[in-house]
């Protein structure tokens, strides 16, 4: 099934220069950019995209590293999207994460895991409606 989902590649993974191999490694599964941006979010912002997670006691130390930085939102298209990000992307917590993946190979642990990815049609449509409202 052709799906959208969307992607970040964090702060962290931008500064240390592993946006393009990052990028590559989507592209690599035949998925399709279909959007990409390259910006630097406001704590509001921040508190919209994680608006979930507000009250919980990692929020505030998410939100400082999400806004510290230039990040890169991105919609990418393809078979079954969703859960082949998800794969590549591996665990949340890198030291979690199979070898191999995007996680495991340059994610630092806590909030400083490389990649954010949707986790469903319905959080993909959402993410995708406020990161990128023209598509």
């Amino acid at each position: 099934m052709t799906e959208r989902t969307f992607v970040i590649i964090k702060p962290d993974a931008v500064e240390a220069g592993h946006a393009g191999e990052i990028l590559a490694r989507y592209e690599g599964l035949g998925l399709r950019l279909e959007a990409l941006d390259l910006r630097t979010i406001t704590g509001e912002f921040s508190d919209l995209h994680y608006a979930e997670h507000l009250e919980r006691d990692f929020y505030p130390a998410l939100r400082q590293f999400m806004t510290s930085g230039p990040m890169i939102p991105m919609v990418l298209t393809g078979e079954n999207a969703i859960a082949q990000v998800r794969a590549l992307n591996g665990a949340t917590d890198p030291t979690k994460a199979d070898a191999g993946t995007i996680r495991a190979d340059f994610g630092e642990g806590g909030p400083r895991n490389a990649v954010h990815a949707s986790d469903s049609p319905e959080s993909a449509a959402a993410e995708i409606a406020l990161w990128f409202p023209a598509l």
